[in-house]
């Protein structure tokens, strides 16, 4: 086996362990979609789930299959992020928590 063979069997025990953290995510959370990340010289195929509200969350995918068949046992729906892009609650929800950091941060430097 090469080495690349190698390293892809040693991800998959944390394949399944981001998997099973996904699916606890969703079905914590009200109203979430999936955007399925494509792999790049960089990173893994990876799932975004984003909920209702905007929270978000990601983990390594084994691949866009995997990651459409953990959406359909969950029932949610999924979607390329390549073809559809990043949902704008999403980025609401983080312009929300970093304005309520910067107000902690001045209010920490008032004191």
């Amino acid at each position: 086996m090469g080495l690349f063979g190698r390293k892809r069997g040693g991800n998959a025990k944390v394949r399944s362990g981001d998997a099973e953290y996904l699916r606890e995510w969703a079905t914590a959370r009200q109203g979430v979609e999936g955007f399925v990340e494509p792999r790049t010289t960089v990173t893994e195929t990876t799932l975004l789930l984003v909920a209702q509200d905007g929270e978000w969350t990601r983990r390594r995918i084994a691949s866009p299959d995997a990651a459409r068949r953990l959406a359909r046992s969950l029932r949610m729906p999924v979607y390329d992020v390549q073809l559809v892009g990043y949902p704008q609650r999403m980025r609401d929800h983080d312009a929300r928590l970093k304005a309520l950091r910067e107000r902690e941060r001045r209010r920490s430097l008032e004191s």
